[in-house]
C-alpha cells in the first residue's frame, strides 16, 4: 500500500465464459488476471526459522508470463515490460519472490500482494506535465537580484582615473 496505491487482494469470480469457475485478481478497473496465468515455485528460504528453515520450502516465487498473457493488451505488455524490466527475464516472465515469513502460505500471500502492487504501478497511466508560465513577480525579483549583484560588482572596481571611456 505504498504511495497511496490501492491494493485489491480480494479474488473475484470471473463473469466470462472462457474462464468459467476460475479465480481472478483485479489489478485495475480494466485489467483482471486469472489465477491460471500465475505459477508458483517454492524453495528453501534463507530467513528466520532455525532448523525449520533447513527442512521446508518456505520461499515462494510467483511467475507471470507477460509476453503470453491474454489478459493484457499489447500496450499494457509494453508498459509492464518497460517499468518492470529488472524483474522480467529474457522469456518475458515476471518474477516476484517472498521469503519474509516462516510459512509458505504467508509468503504466497505476500508475493501475490506484491505482484498486484507492482502491476498497478506499472499500469498506472503517466500524467503529462502541464506547462505553466513564470509569474511576472518572479521575473521582476530575478531581474532585481541581477541588478543588485551587478551594482555590487561595479562598486568593487577600481575607479578609472584616465578620464577616457
Amino acid at each position: 500500500m505504498e504511495n497511496g496505491m490501492r491494493v485489491n487482494l480480494y479474488v473475484v469470480a470471473c463473469p466470462c465464459r472462457a474462464w468459467q469457475g476460475a479465480l481472478m485478481f483485479r489489478i485495475t478497473d480494466r485489467v483482471v488476471i486469472p489465477f491460471d496465468e500465475i505459477r508458483f515455485i517454492t524453495s528453501r528460504s534463507s530467513g528466520p526459522g532455525g532448523q525449520h528453515v533447513n527442512t521446508t520450502d518456505t520461499r515462494v516465487t510467483l511467475l507471470f508470463d507477460v509476453d503470453n498473457s491474454p489478459s493484457l493488451t499489447e500496450l499494457q505488455k509494453v508498459a509492464v515490460k518497460g517499468k518492470l524490466k529488472r524483474r522480467i527475464d529474457k522469456r518475458g516472465v515476471l518474477r516476484v519472490t517472498s521469503q519474509k515469513f516462516r510459512s509458505q502460505k504467508s509468503n504466497k500471500d505476500s508475493a501475490i500482494e506484491r505482484f498486484i502492487e507492482l502491476m498497478q504501478w506499472a499500469l498506472k497511466p503517466v500524467t503529462k506535465r502541464k506547462e505553466t508560465r513564470v509569474p511576472h513577480s518572479a521575473k521582476r525579483k530575478r531581474l532585481d537580484r541581477k541588478k543588485q549583484t551587478a551594482a555590487r560588482k561595479r562598486d568593487r572596481r577600481m575607479p578609472d582615473t584616465s578620464g577616457e571611456y
